[in-house]
Formats: C-alpha cells, structure tokens, sequence
C-alpha cells in the first residue's frame, strides 16, 4: 500500500466518524463509561497498594541490648547487623534519645505519665533500630539477629521485637490486597472490551449494506477493511481521551479535598506521578479495543 492510498483510507475513516454521527457518538459513550469505570477502579487499586508499601516501609526491627553493654560491644553487634545483606539501615537510638520519643509519642496530654523519668532515672534500654530491604524478611532478621547473642559471651542482646503476629498478618492482607486488585482490574479491563466491542460490532451491523455494495463492485478486503480500522482507532482515541480528561478533573478535587483535610491521615498519589502510565495504559486500550472491535466486526461482511 502506497502513502497516496494510506491517506485516503485516514480520510475515510475520520468522515466515517463524523458521518455516521450518532452511532459514532455511541461507540464512543459506550468507550468512555467502560474506560472511566477501569480508570477508577485503577486509581483505587494503585491508592491502596501504595498505602499497603507504606505499611511495609514502616516496619522496623528495634533491637534492645542488656543495660550497661559497652559501647564497643554494642559497635561489634552494630557492624555486625549492618553487614547483613537483608538489611538496609541501623540506627543506634540511646536510651535518653528513646526517652525522649516515647515523650514525643505520647502527646502533652500524657506528659504528665513520665514525671520522674530524667537521664539518671531512665528504665528504658539502648536500642538498635534495623530496616531491612524486602520488608518480608523482617521475621527471618528478627531471628537472625537474636543468634548472633550466641556468639558473644556477654549476650547483649536483651528483647528483639519487631511485631512478631501483627507483621506477619499485615503482610497477608497487603497481598491479599494487591492480588484482589490485579484480579478485579484484569476483569474490568477483558468486561471493557466485551461492551466496547459489541457497541462497534452494532456500529457496523447498520452499514452492512455500504460494505456489501463496495464487494459488488470489485473493491478487495484489504481496501474495505482500512478505514474501518481507521475508524476503530479514532473512536478508541477520542473516547479514551475524553475519559482521561475526566479522571484527571474528578481525581484531581479528590486529592485537593482530601489532602486539605489533615484530620483524615489519609496521602493519595498525585495524578501527576501516575499520569503517564493511566494515560498510556487507556489510550492504547482504547485504541487497541476500538481497532480489534473492528476487525472482528466486519469479518464476517466481507463473505459476500
């Protein structure tokens, strides 16, 4: 196929579009109202993994050592926990550092609680904070940093904790989470296709007549087939835009309210951290489903 020939099958599939009017408008309805329906749901999907990382981040293994170990034992253990390949960060917190948090954490309506506690009245141990790479591994840490008290004779290690029950159940969910996720979007995306498909198959079904009459007159399947697939692909572009369009509006007063509302503890992602990926991944559906609905269409029309 020639450019010459390229162009003219463009130029029919843009008229088709704008000739066949309301049936072009409801193709590209029915791609908007699929497609802004995926959008949401991956907006939500991608919202609650990225809070389910953050749960992961956030879990740390707090190693307390025995009162009054040395500090050149607690810098031997210290090098030793940080050499380990599963982990990420140490952090030595002092006792009086640790005190001071708990303060921090308790707010100024529990301050009163600690009265009596000072740098010469301080329960509260030395602590090694470790942050490992693949927060899944935090168990496997936990247990082999509790060993390494078997190779010293001091033991300085007193308590290591790290949530042990919790962690492991908060894992389970954020799995549980992701793959219910990834399931109901792959859902979504095959029920998009089906609906949008089946309005461009109706589409076709009223111009059967014009298809039939350009067989009668010689016209080849390859000739016949090219602005439809033109076609196809615009309707997919300008509904998939349209619902970009739309998401952008609707999600962006979302993350205005509720990131305005500090009360709500609640971080969304930003719609421009993710809006190549949304954009990309629902123009080229849209495209994609608008050029195959098409196809599969029309196949049976060109038995004439």
């Amino acid at each position: 196929m020639n450019f010459k020939t390229f162009l003219r099958h463009v130029r029919e599939g843009f008229r088709n579009v704008f000739r066949n009017g309301w049936m072009s408008v409801a193709s590209i309805t029915s791609i908007v109202v699929s497609l802004f329906v995926l959008g949401v749901f991956i907006l939500l999907v991608l919202n609650v993994n990225a809070i389910a990382d953050k749960a992961d981040s956030q879990v740390q293994i707090n190693v307390h050592l025995t009162l009054n170990t040395e500090q050149k034992l607690r810098e031997a253990l210290q090098n030793e926990i940080g050499s380990m390949l599963e982990v990420s960060k140490i952090e030595f917190i002092s006792k009086d550092q640790g005190l001071q948090e708990f303060r921090d954490s308790l707010g100024e309506e529990a301050a009163d609680l600690l009265d009596g506690f000072d740098k010469d009245n301080n329960p509260l141990p030395d602590t090694l904070r470790v942050e490992v790479v693949q927060p899944t591994t935090v168990p496997f840490v936990a247990e082999k940093i509790l060993a390494l008290n078997e190779t010293h004779a001091e033991k300085p290690i007193y308590k290591v904790k790290y949530g042990k029950g919790s962690i492991e159940t908060l894992f389970k969910i954020t799995k549980a989470v992701r793959n219910i996720g990834f399931i109901f979007v792959a859902g979504l995306g095959l029920m998009s296709m089906f609906l949008i498909s089946n309005t461009i198959r109706v589409t076709i079904l009223a111009r059967r007549k014009e298809i039939g009459i350009m067989k009668l007159v010689g016209a080849t399947n390859y000739f016949i087939r090219w602005p439809f697939f033109i076609e196809g692909a615009l309707i997919g572009f300008i509904g998939s835009m349209v619902t970009v369009i739309a998401l952008y509006i609707g999600y962006s007063s979302l993350v205005a309210s509720v990131q305005g509302d500090p009360m709500l503890g609640i971080q969304l992602i930003a719609f421009e951290d993710i809006w190549l990926q949304i954009c990309g991944l629902l123009v080229g559906l849209g495209v994609t489903i608008g050029v195959w609905g098409s196809t599969v269409s029309i196949r049976k029309f060109l038995k004439v």
